[in-house]
C-alpha cells in the first residue's frame, strides 16, 4: 500500500479507500490489517463474522429508526474480541470525531480489546494517524476520533456519553453495570456522516439465566444460508430490534489436513467433514485437544454455542427439542385439567394450565401479570381461559398453590385460597420442601412425561434459566431472580398431581 506523507495525509488517503459494501470492507481489512474476515457460515443457523462487521460499520442514515444494537455470541477463541477491535478502529478512521468506549466484565477484560487495538495501530499502514502517543486507556486520532477503556463499575459508566459502547464478555457483567450501560450512547454526526448510538455485546454464553441468555433470546437472529457468502450490500433485516450474530468453532476452523481421517474423529458429530473445505483460522489440532479436555456440556456451551452451560442449572435435562411440543386438545378429550399458581404483586402472579393424559403432563398455556390484586387477576385469567378454550375453573380438578396462600390477609381478612375457592376452583396446597418438588419435575423431564406447548414462552425460558448460586456450591436452594415464579407454579402443580393431595376444605373467610 502506498504511503502518504504526514498523519493528516495518511488519514485522507485512508478515507479515500472507504468501502461501499461487505466485499470491499473485507478487502480493506485484509489490506490494512492483514486479517481475513470470514464471510461464510459453515453451520446452519450461524452468521459469518463479516455479517457483524458490516452491521457495525455501515450506518443506515439519519431518521431510519432501526436499532443499531448488536449481540455477538461466539466461541472461545472465535475472534470476537479482535473483531471488536477492528470495528472500533474502522469507526475511528471513517467516522471523524466519533466517541467509542470499551467496557468489560472487568478492567482486565476490557483491556484485551484495547490491546488488540493498540497492536493494529502499530502496523505500518497506521503510521501517523495518532494525534498523540496512546495512554494506558485512551487513544485519540488526528481527526478527533477517540476511544477509551472503562472499568466495569457503575461509577465508571454513569455520566459517560459515547456514540458506540462495545462490551466484551458480557456474561461476566454485574447486571447493575449492564443496566447503567444502556443509557450511555447517543447518535450524532461524525464528519458529515450520521452515526447511530449503539451498544454492542460480545461474549460466550455459559450461565443459565445469565445476561447473554436473555440477550440472545430477545434479539433477532440474522442467518446467512449455510456455505453461502455475503454478497453485495450490507446485511439487512426487516425488524428493528437488537441483532444477534452467532458463530461457533466449526464456523472458524482452519482447513483440516488430508492426513487427518474423518472416521473416528472426535469432532465428527459437530464437523461432519466440513472442516475439509474450511477457510478459518483455528487449527483443527487445537479443537481436537480442547474437545478432549472438555465435557460434552461445556463443549456445547462454550465452543459450539448451542445452549448455555448447565453446570448450575436446576433442570439441566430440559431440552426444547424433546420437551416442547404443540398440544392437540382434540386428541386429549379424556385428560384431566389442572392448574398451578404462584402469587405476586410487584413480582408476577403466574397461572399455568395443564392437561394430564396417560401420565403425561402437558402444560398448555400460561398467564402472568404484575401490579394487580388477586380478584383482578382472576378476571383476566377467566378471560384468557375462555379465549383459548381452556375448561373453566369448576372443571379443573384442582389449582395448586403455595401453602402460604392459606393464610388470611391482614387487611382483607380473606386468604388467597378462599378467593380462589369463591371463584370456583378446588384448591390444593401441600406443604413440601423445594427439593422434592424439583426432583419430581426432573423425573418427568428424564422420562419425557412433561411437555410444554410452544405458546408457554415464559415457562420455557424459566426452565432454561432457573439456576443455583454459582458462588455457593453448597446450597440446594435455587436463586430467586425471576424464573422462580414460573418454576414454582409448575412445582406446585406437579407435586399436587403426584401426591394426590386432597382439595383443601374448611373456611377461609
Amino acid at each position: 500500500m502506498t504511503r502518504a506523507r504526514g498523519g493528516g495525509a495518511r488519514l485522507r488517503h485512508l478515507m479515500a479507500l472507504e468501502p461501499r459494501g461487505p466485499r470491499q470492507l473485507r478487502r480493506l481489512v485484509r489490506g490494512l490489517f492483514g486479517i481475513e474476515v470470514l464471510d461464510v457460515a459453515r453451520e446452519r443457523g450461524s452468521t459469518p463474522p463479516l455479517a457483524y462487521l458490516s452491521h457495525a460499520f455501515f450506518e443506515p442514515g439519519e431518521g431510519v429508526g432501526l436499532s443499531r444494537d448488536a449481540v455477538v455470541w461466539a466461541n472461545r477463541g472465535g475472534g470476537k474480541t479482535m473483531l471488536g477491535a477492528v470495528a472500533t478502529l474502522l469507526d475511528l478512521i471513517y467516522k471523524p470525531g466519533i466517541e467509542v468506549r470499551v467496557l468489560g466484565g472487568s478492567l482486565e477484560q476490557a483491556s484485551k480489546m484495547y490491546e488488540h487495538l493498540s497492536r493494529l495501530l502499530d502496523l505500518p499502514t497506521m503510521r501517523g494517524v495518532l494525534a498523540a502517543p496512546p495512554s494506558a486507556r485512551r487513544v485519540v486520532l488526528r481527526n478527533g476520533s477517540r476511544v477509551e477503556v472503562l472499568a466495569g463499575s457503575q461509577r465508571s459508566v454513569r455520566g459517560v456519553r459515547a456514540h458506540k459502547l462495545r462490551c466484551d464478555e458480557v456474561e461476566e457483567f454485574d447486571p447493575a453495570v449492564w443496566e447503567a450501560a444502556q443509557r450511555v450512547t447517543r447518535s450524532g454526526r461524525c464528519g458529515g456522516r450520521w452515526v447511530g448510538g449503539a451498544v454492542e455485546a460480545l461474549s460466550t454464553m455459559h450461565r443459565p439465566g445469565g445476561l447473554m441468555s436473555g440477550l440472545t433470546r430477545n434479539g433477532e437472529r440474522l442467518e446467512i444460508p449455510e456455505n453461502e457468502n455475503i454478497r453485495g450490500t450490507p446485511v439487512k433485516s426487516s425488524g428493528g430490534g437488537v441483532k444477534v450474530f452467532r458463530w461457533n468453532a466449526i464456523d472458524v476452523v482452519a482447513r483440516c489436513p488430508p492426513a487427518l481421517a474423518c472416521e473416528g474423529c472426535e469432532l465428527w458429530d459437530d464437523c461432519r467433514g466440513r472442516a475439509k473445505h474450511a477457510t478459518g483460522f483455528v487449527p483443527v489440532e487445537d479443537l481436537l485437544s480442547q474437545r478432549g479436555r472438555s465435557s460434552r456440556i461445556a463443549w456445547e456451551a462454550e465452543m459450539m454455542c448451542r445452549r448455555p452451560g448447565v453446570r448450575h442449572a436446576v433442570f439441566p435435562a430440559f431440552d426444547e427439542r424433546r420437551h416442547v411440543a404443540p398440544f392437540d386438545q382434540a386428541e386429549s378429550t379424556s385428560g384431566s385439567w389442572v392448574g398451578g399458581m404462584d402469587f405476586g404483586l410487584r413480582a408476577p402472579t403466574v397461572m399455568l394450565w395443564a392437561c394430564v393424559d396417560s401420565d403425561t403432563l402437558h402444560v398448555v398455556s400460561e398467564y402472568d401479570a404484575t401490579d394487580r390484586t388477586l380478584p383482578e387477576h382472576l378476571v383476566w385469567i377467566k378471560r384468557q381461559a375462555e379465549r383459548e378454550a381452556i375448561p373453566p375453573a369448576h372443571d379443573l380438578a384442582f389449582v395448586a398453590i403455595d401453602p402460604a396462600g392459606l393464610a388470611r390477609n391482614a387487611h382483607s381478612g380473606h386468604s388467597d385460597a378462599a378467593l380462589l375457592r369463591k371463584a370456583g376452583y378446588a384448591v390444593r396446597a401441600r406443604g413440601q420442601a423445594i427439593a422434592p418438588g424439583i426432583e419430581a419435575i426432573r423425573r418427568r423431564l428424564d422420562h419425557a412425561t412433561l411437555r410444554i406447548d410452544p405458546r408457554c414462552t415464559k415457562l420455557i425460558a424459566a426452565l432454561r434459566a432457573y439456576h443455583f448460586d454459582p458462588r455457593n456450591l453448597h446450597t440446594q436452594t435455587p436463586v430467586k431472580d425471576g424464573p422462580d415464579h414460573w418454576c414454582d407454579a409448575l412445582r406446585y402443580l406437579v407435586t399436587a398431581w403426584e401426591t394426590n393431595a386432597p382439595a383443601t376444605t374448611g373456611s377461609y373467610l
